[in-house]
């Protein structure tokens, strides 16, 4: 069986860009998202399609985490990544923290289908 390298975190990206995830989101200290360096958006306003996180074989260090999002209209689409684990910066725990309730949601709804 021949296996298939692991994804990077540059070819997610990429990958997701092809897609039409092209811009990305910077987190905010109030745990909004930027983008373009103006426009704003609440986590809890967009539609998470895909999460990957990424590990490192040898360092904890290099284990981060990426968000393919997009508002519900499909208008904004973009990527979100941040370190994974104890090196969070604060920003981004604030992202993720209101990003969380809607992910156990569409997990929830995920599933029940």
């Amino acid at each position: 069986m021949n296996a298939r390298p692991m994804e990077t975190l540059r070819e997610a990206i990429a990958r997701l860009e092809r897609r039409g995830f092209e811009r990305a989101f910077r987190p905010l200290p109030d745990g909004r998202l930027e983008y373009e360096r103006r426009d704003t958006l609440d986590p809890e306003s967009l539609v998470v399609d895909e999460v990957v996180r990424f590990e490192g074989e040898s360092n904890p260090g290099d284990e981060a985490v990426l968000f393919a999002l997009r508002t519900p209209d499909g208008r904004i689409r973009g990527t979100f990544s941040a370190t994974y684990g104890p090196a969070m910066d604060a920003a981004s725990v604030a992202v993720i923290e209101r990003l969380t309730p809607h992910l156990r949601e569409r997990v929830s709804r995920g599933s029940d289908s």
